[in-house]
């Protein structure tokens, strides 16, 4: 008798399970689908977009209330924009613009001997060239690195003081000066009137030529 009150209870407390379970979920598997599934399965997705504003335009909104009341507060790192890095650095820079003001010299100093009618010395003329190549090296790097580009202002103010000084020399010197010292002044001369006008931002660049050519109109001197 106790064995098989023992075996009607657990076979009560068994079905009594199955009913919970069954009542709980209320769900019946079935491979039928009704037209409400069919239509949702053939619906097209919708690809017009966000209907309100979307998780970046609430942030941008809230960061510009955080900084309207904190008008005084530092950008942050991911807000600043890092300025452009030189694609050869400092001293590429000065190989190349070294390198091309000594064949500016030697042209310019070709252009002096043609002009005076003399016969060209092309030994003289590239060993004067030689000669100025290290020290446009030296100028162009120190020009170039990190440090100088952060000051702009003073840097086209020294090119355009630079610029002025030696245009006006080359138009001075040009008309007084005799041929002998203008062959051996005017190249390297004229070679960093010609970089300081290229170094400067345009406005500074104009303005200087504009001296040179008062000068020049100021005091009656022939351009050639």
């Amino acid at each position: 008798m106790a064995g098989n009150r023992k075996e009607r209870r657990a076979a009560a407390k068994s079905a009594s399970v199955k009913e919970r379970v069954s009542t709980a979920s209320g769900f019946e598997p079935t491979t039928e689908i009704d037209e409400n599934g069919v239509e949702y399965l053939l619906r097209h997705p919708d690809r017009s977009g966000p209907k309100g504003k979307t998780l970046f335009e609430l942030a941008e909104e809230r960061q510009r209330e955080l900084d309207k009341r904190n008008p005084h507060k530092r950008p942050r790192v991911s807000d600043e924009i890092p300025e452009p890095e030189e694609p050869i650095g400092p001293l590429g820079d000065a190989i190349l613009y070294s390198i091309t003001l000594a064949t500016l010299h030697l042209t310019l100093d070709v252009i002096v001997y043609s002009q005076y009618r003399e016969e060209v010395v092309w030994s003289e003329i590239a060993q004067r060239a030689g000669t100025a190549l290290p020290i446009f090296f030296l100028l162009v790097y120190i020009l170039h690195v990190d440090f100088s580009r952060r000051l702009p202002t003073l840097r086209n103010l020294f090119f355009f003081v630079v610029s002025v000084v030696a245009g006006c020399y080359m138009v001075y010197s040009g008309n007084v000066n005799g041929y002998f010292f203008v062959m051996k002044t005017a190249p390297p001369i004229g070679a960093l009137w010609i970089w300081s006008v290229v170094e400067m931002d345009l406005a500074y660049a104009a303005t200087s030529c504009v001296a040179v050519v008062g000068y020049l109109w100021w005091n009656g001197f022939d351009a050639f």
